[in-house]
C-alpha cells in the first residue's frame, strides 16, 4: 500500500461521505474485510479521487449515473449524500436520474428515484 496515496484517499472519503461514516467503515472491518477498506481508500479514493482533472460535484455525478444504473442502493444512498457535500443540488440529482431512466431503463430509474428521494429526506432530518 502506498501511504501518501491512502491518506489522500481518506482525507477525500472523509469529506465525500462524511468522517464519522468513514471512520466506522474503518473501525467495523476485520480480518476478512479490512483490506477492501484499505484497498477502496487507496485506489477509488486516492488514486482516482484524487486527481485533478475532475472535480468533486462532477464526480458525484457521475457516480450517481453509475450506481443508479447498477442498481446499487447501498451505494446509491451514500454518493447522493455525497453529491450534497459536493455542491450537486437536488435539482441535478434528478436530472441526472432522468439520464438513467433513459439510458438505463425505467425500472433502474424509478428504484434510483426513490433511493435517492430517501436519502435527500435522511440528509434533511
Amino acid at each position: 500500500m502506498d501511504k501518501a496515496t491512502f491518506d489522500k484517499g481518506l482525507e477525500i472519503r472523509k469529506s465525500v461521505l462524511g468522517a464519522e461514516f468513514v471512520e466506522k467503515s474503518i473501525e467495523a472491518a476485520d480480518d476478512f474485510n479490512l483490506p477492501l477498506q484499505e484497498l477502496v481508500t487507496e485506489y477509488c479514493w486516492g488514486a482516482v479521487w484524487g486527481r485533478d482533472t475532475l472535480d468533486k460535484k462532477t464526480r458525484s455525478m457521475l457516480n450517481i449515473g453509475m450506481l443508479a444504473s447498477l442498481n446499487r442502493k447501498h451505494e446509491l444512498t451514500m454518493h447522493v449524500k455525497g453529491a450534497i457535500r459536493n455542491g450537486v443540488t437536488k435539482e441535478e440529482i434528478r436530472e441526472v436520474l432522468l439520464q438513467v431512466v433513459i439510458y438505463a431503463g425505467v425500472p433502474a430509474g424509478v428504484d434510483s428515484f426513490r433511493t435517492a428521494k430517501e436519502a435527500l429526506a435522511e440528509l434533511d432530518e
